[in-house]
């Protein structure tokens, strides 16, 4: 009997000592309650202001013929008339907070790794009208610039944007002013910014770009009609440079219709650019469907080189051979060095044109689109590439012709991810029988007729 009542016992303060440290338990999960929840708010807050997006643009093309020289189709042929390639595969984070938005942008494709975008915004707490941003982003110029890629109805940007915005972005800062959403007056935005007019590399001078921008979109007919204008103006310039004798480069310009030197330019002088745009586009919604013409025109004046019109990112240089003697004086060698190139100021002018058509309100779509690109209005036809009456002076050459292209294009949304485009772009090059450009292609007449430079795309993009 002693020893039941023991056991009892036993097992009474047993239950009694785990029960309390139950409680114990129970009261310290209390207690560390109210700080796992703040973090968990913490990290959900966390997660809905950063954003996770991307897409990737698979595709194969097809050239007229093989080392098709299609650079504003993604890049020249090499070797082959017809290649796989991932022509975008962007991963973009963005962190948004009330008055701030902080914005990383990767592209990965088979060629490597690189930034596309890095800055950062602020907008005033106040009037929630002044926004500025800082980094490495789109220029604001026009609206072919700023349309993103997985967005656009074709697989490249028109020739004239390549051609003066190569890269599209740079490094700056801009200031825009906008009115909040709630105000009748949003409609209207306007840009202001200074960069480097490198693109995405470094800083070569003290020199800084502006652009400008100014746009209204309003829409009418109870959102059916939508309509847009646009303005905009680039002023910069780079540095002119030391030549192989550590001289100032000559600047060549136009005097008629020939390149003439001028030698008032000193090292370190500012060899300007100018252009100028114009913009607009009409959205309508319709029982046909979706019906959208969009069109651009730039002019204005860009310092080249003797080789080509893009826009330098960079020191411009080029390759020229030199004598390398020995101590006797005497000829050792033949080499290729590096120099600086000699600017080359043209007036061009160029622009696009698109018709857009939705097949009624399916997820089919046709686009045609024509663009055009004269890097040099003063010459043209079998001026280009005639030399004039001295050393001093040339007609221009291979980079002043002009170029058209029309696109034919369809596009099916499969849905809210995928996108399927087959585009053909038909290019049309000015033609001339300049004998001087023909020396220089071992006789060959390559511009005195149009050149196979047609490109066909298919491509599947995923966007997320």
């Amino acid at each position: 009997m002693k020893n039941c009542t023991k056991k009892l016992l036993f097992t009474i303060i047993l239950i009694g000592c785990m029960t309390f440290l139950k409680a114990q338990e129970t009261k310290s999960a209390l207690d560390t309650l109210p700080g796992n929840v703040e973090q968990l708010q913490s990290g959900m807050t966390l997660l809905n202001k950063l954003k996770i997006s991307g897409y990737i643009q698979a595709q194969w093309q097809m050239a007229d013929t093989i080392g098709s020289q299609a650079a504003f189709s993604g890049g020249n042929f090499s070797g082959t008339d017809n290649r796989f390639m991932v022509r975008r595969g962007r991963i973009k984070f963005a962190y948004t907070n009330d008055f701030s938005q902080y914005v990383l942008q990767f592209d990965v494709t088979e060629k490597g790794v690189g930034i596309k975008d890095a800055y950062v915004a602020f907008t005033d707490p106040w009037v929630k009208f002044f926004t500025v941003t800082g980094g490495a982003f789109n220029r604001p110029f026009g609206y072919e610039i700023e349309y993103s890629s997985s967005s656009r109805e074709t697989p490249e940007r028109s020739r004239i944007f390549q051609t003066l915005f190569n890269q599209e972005r740079d490094l700056g800062a801009k200031l825009t002013l906008q009115a909040p959403k709630t105000s009748r007056w949003n409609f209207i935005k306007l840009d202001l910014g200074m960069f480097t007019g490198n693109g995405l590399n470094p800083e070569t001078d003290k020199y800084k770009d502006f652009i400008g921008h100014l746009y209204a979109n309003k829409s009418f007919m109870n959102e059916n009609l939508n309509v847009g204008l646009g303005v905009s103006y680039y002023n910069g310039g780079w540095a002119n440079q030391n030549n192989a004798l550590n001289k100032p480069n000559y600047v060549y310009k136009m005097a008629g219709t020939s390149f003439v030197k001028d030698s008032s330019y000193a090292a370190g002088a500012k060899i300007g650019r100018q252009y100028y745009g114009l913009e607009a586009q009409v959205n309508l919604n319709s029982v046909i469907g979706i019906t959208t013409v969009r069109g651009e025109y730039l002019w204005g004046t860009q310092p080249g080189t003797a080789s080509t019109s893009v826009s330098p990112t960079g020191i411009w240089t080029s390759t020229t051979s030199v004598i390398v003697r020995d101590t006797n004086n005497k000829v050792q060698t033949i080499s290729a060095a590096t120099i600086n190139s000699e600017a080359y100021i043209r007036n061009f002018s160029g622009g696009y044109v698109y018709f857009i058509q939705s097949i009624g309100h399916t997820k089919h779509e046709l686009v045609v689109k024509y663009d055009w690109y004269d890097p040099n209005t003063k010459i043209s036809g079998n001026q280009i590439g005639v030399k004039g009456t001295n050393t001093s002076t040339s007609k221009g050459e291979a980079p002043d012709i002009k170029y058209a292209t029309l696109g034919l294009g369809w596009n099916y949304h499969w849905n809210s991810n995928v996108k399927i485009t087959a585009y053909y772009e038909i290019v049309t090059n000015e033609t001339t029988n300049a004998p001087s450009l023909a020396a220089k292609n071992n006789g060959t007449k390559t511009f005195a007729k149009d050149q196979k430079d047609n490109v066909f795309t298919l491509r599947v993009q995923y966007r997320f």
